[in-house]
């Protein structure tokens, strides 16, 4: 297997999620080193999240399981239960169509770093937990829970 020069893979800053959701995203940065890898199957990331910034909205999906491990830092993991601390060393896992809406935010003062691990199903829809969201991964196309789009931002 070659190597991955992850230095030199590009970074996706922020979200495409529709405006105003995509506001606590904006210092999520994250690195596809699935991608960069040619995997197929699931995709894997490198994520950092400065401090204040979230991996996500709160969502779960109907047809990928996901998976996170933190390599450093600290970060809040926010679920139906609560919220939960992890640190280099801790991970968890989110079964698909579990309907246990997560994300991480970073509430310490310095960077956090965490895989993120995934399915790619194209029959994935995602709901979000705490906001009038969704997607359908076919269509790429983000929609209010009532199917009517949101405009592109």
């Amino acid at each position: 297997m070659p190597k991955i020069e992850v230095k030199s893979l590009p970074e996706r800053k922020g979200s495409g999620y529709p405006a105003p959701f995509h506001e606590k995203c904006i210092d999520r940065v994250r690195k596809a080193l699935g991608d960069a890898g040619g995997l197929t199957q699931f995709g894997v990331n490198l994520l950092t999240l400065m401090p204040g910034a979230w991996s996500s909205q709160r969502h779960w999906h109907s047809a990928e399981d996901e998976f996170v491990y933190v390599l450093s830092g600290e970060l809040a993991l926010v679920t139906d239960t609560g919220e939960e601390v992890l640190r280099a060393g801790d991970c968890a896992a989110f079964p698909k169509n579990d309907g246990n809406g997560h994300h991480l935010i970073n509430k310490s003062q310095a960077p956090a770093v965490c895989l993120e691990v995934g399915a790619r199903s194209t029959d994935d829809f995602v709901l979000y937990s705490d906001i009038d969201m969704q997607i359908d991964r076919k269509s790429g196309q983000y929609a209010h829970k009532n199917g009517m789009p949101y405009p592109h931002r």
